[in-house]
């Protein structure tokens, strides 16, 4: 397998599909998630699941085709996916009347049924959630992080007012913040997107991006307040409390299998796969060792072991292959195993089993009547020290001391000629698309955020020398 330092792309293609997480399908740019990938997602599923349901927001469903005429009602919106929209044009050998696009986000047909179902200021908040799958037809590719189908979350409310929208779209992006850092030990940088990175249509977008172990950033999940906009294309009005038909206002928010490829990417290590306990497929490995097949006793010894850890809820496996024990626990690591509990002939008649933590150097020996309380404190505490690893690893590539865009050059340079990451880059912005486009066009660097949490304010801009307006991060991005 490639290592990460030589070629981090190509080591995240071989452990992706050598782990079986995915496989390519036959259509360019999608993929076929394989049962421990699409666990993954399932567990984040289950985890947002539980917040929606503490906000009294529901789940719901609406079509995959979308009539051009819905788009064509926002401007704005049509313009931002015209380019990646893949179209439904015949059936059989009869041509449609009115083409279909697959949905790229379902906000039209939402906005279509809102304006059906909100009449008074008693239906609001209006607040929905879909689980489903979109396209955008991406010309690079790369599995979980681009491709042309993926999965996703996306929520959709509509508020009495701009102060309860902003309110909801800001309890939102927490929640995807406490999301990564909590279940999935990613540590992300909060933010606001500049004007040229908002989502087509919105009047602001608020982000979460997420540091590679390459030092590139991806965009961990969106949240957007879409004012009045989509409110007065749909039609989405409400008899309000002075007897007036007013706009509602309205948001929408979104996380999708990206956050896959960020979990890969950010923890991953030469071995293969590492994953928090929160979300592994496989918490638990036990597997027999040495010549295990002449002593009926060991066993014997793990099938109660796994019974008593299946039966608390622990995701559990029991490796009895004929393979040889190097070869498991290579596998083992490769998939990301959190724990691997080992018991051959001499660790059973010392009354003990040996344990590896998936991110730890070392096996510890444990005496079978203190495994089940030192596995279920390591898997409490792992996801913990995993996001501790990634935000100290954050805090080598964050980089406040680059002023100038021949400084960022000379940056780039540096890294290139001394192996390192480039990283995220703080800088001043003059609040220009210009200046954007510039470091874009010379660097490769994108704007990530305006972050909430300005860790050294900035006061001139990065290429023309102006004040300030905005201390932003940069990146370059997947």
């Amino acid at each position: 397998m490639s290592e990460q330092k030589n070629d981090f792309t190509e080591w995240y293609l071989q452990t992706v599909q050598k782990a079986e997480l995915m496989s390519y399908s036959p259509v360019r740019g999608s993929i076929i998630f394989r049962p421990d990938g699409f666990e993954l997602w399932e567990h984040i599923q289950e985890e947002f699941n539980k917040f929606l349901r503490s906000e009294g927001i529901r789940n719901a469903y609406f079509p995959m085709l979308i009539p051009k005429s819905f788009f064509m009602k926002e401007a704005d919106h049509i313009e931002g996916f015209a380019p990646e929209l893949p179209w439904v044009t015949e059936v059989g050998d009869e041509k449609l009347e009115e083409p279909l696009a697959l949905r790229p986000t379902s906000e039209t047909m939402i906005g279509t049924a809102f304006s059906d179902w909100i009449n008074s200021y008693r239906d609001l908040p209006y607040e929905i959630n879909q689980w489903a799958n979109v396209f955008r037809w991406e010309k690079k590719t790369l599995p979980f992080l681009r491709t042309s189908e993926f999965l996703w979350q996306e929520g959709h409310t509509a508020h009495v007012d701009a102060e309860d929208a902003r309110k909801r779209t800001l309890r939102i992006l927490d929640e995807y913040a406490r999301l990564c850092e909590e279940f999935l030990a990613i540590p992300v940088y909060k933010g606001e997107k500049t004007p040229s990175e908002r989502f087509a249509g919105a009047e602001e977008t608020y982000s979460i991006e997420a540091m590679m172990k390459d030092g590139k950033a991806v965009q961990a999940g969106t949240s957007h307040y879409m004012g009045t906009k989509f409110a007065e294309a749909f039609d989405i009005t409400y008899l309000n409390k002075e007897n007036k038909h007013v706009h509602a206002h309205t948001t929408s928010w979104g996380v999708s299998t990206r956050l896959l490829g960020s979990l890969i990417m950010t923890h991953g290590d030469e071995k293969g796969l590492v994953f928090p306990s929160t979300i592994a497929p496989t918490q638990i490995v036990l597997m027999p060792v040495g010549p295990w097949k002449k002593n009926p006793a060991i066993m014997e010894k793990l099938d109660e072991i796994f019974a008593a850890f299946k039966a608390e809820g622990f995701r559990v496996r029991l490796d009895d292959s004929d393979n040889s024990p190097g070869y498991k626990f290579n596998e083992w690591e490769l998939k990301g195993a959190c724990v691997r509990i080992e018991c051959g002939p001499r660790d059973l008649e010392n009354g003990h089993a040996m344990v590896k933590v998936r991110d730890l150097a070392d096996k510890e020996k444990v005496a079978f009547e203190d495994l089940h309380d030192y596995v279920k404190e390591q898997l409490a505490i792992m996801p913990k020290r995993l996001l501790e690893a990634a935000r100290a690893r954050n805090k080598e590539n964050e980089h406040y001391d680059i002023e100038t865009l021949d400084d960022l050059k000379a940056h780039i340079e540096t890294c290139k000629a001394e192996d390192k990451v480039t990283g995220f880059v703080l800088i001043g912005w003059d609040g220009t698309e210009e200046t954007e486009a510039k470091i874009k066009e010379e660097t490769g660097f994108t704007t990530r955020n305006i972050p909430f949490d300005v860790p050294v304010e900035k006061t001139v801009d990065i290429v023309s020398g102006k004040p300030a307006k905005h201390t932003v991060w940069i990146a370059r991005a997947y």
